[in-house]
């Protein structure tokens, strides 16, 4: 009867662990969500204003590493922060870029996320508007607790209607 009992508590011991593990398990889920959409709002604000500096913090600079636009290619971190990002502060006005319909999705320390991506700006030489819409794919990788950008691809086309 000793025995039993014991068992039983064990086995009481055991799921209650299980539970708790699961509660914190979603709690890191939540938390690592909230980190990749912090991420993509300082990406969405560093282009906005040519600003290199969330690039840096967020993205990891890894010989090899390839950023993709539109057909464009940006090979590594400075690339992409030298020749697209803070140049566009020079060649657009009011350059406003809206990621929605974020999806995300973690699996260990990987993740990815995919949204609509549009994108609405004056180029300041020729006065030419530019206003495409499309997608955009994120990859992450979490390195020493910290989710870090180690890939990303957009794609769109001009707006035919609004």
């Amino acid at each position: 009867m000793h025995d039993v009992k014991r068992t039983a508590l064990a086995s009481l011991y055991l799921l209650c662990l299980g539970v708790a593990s699961i509660g914190m398990a979603r709690a890191a889920t939540d938390s690592d969500e909230q980190a990749l959409l912090t991420i993509i709002a300082a990406i969405e604000r560093g282009w906005e204003n040519a600003d290199g500096t969330p690039f840096r913090q967020y993205f990891l600079d890894f010989e090899g590493a390839r950023y993709i636009e539109s057909g464009g290619q940006n090979d590594g971190l400075s690339d992409l922060i030298e020749h697209h990002v803070e140049p566009e502060g020079d060649a657009l006005s009011d350059l406003d870029l809206v990621f929605s319909n974020i999806e995300t999705h973690i699996e260990g320390d990987f993740a990815w996320a995919i949204a609509d991506v549009e994108v609405k700006a004056t180029v300041r030489d020729g006065d030419r508007v530019i206003h495409n819409r499309g997608y955009e794919t994120i990859l992450f990788r979490r390195i020493g607790g910290d989710w870090r950008v180690v890939h990303s691809h957009s794609s769109s086309r001009p707006v035919r209607k609004d």
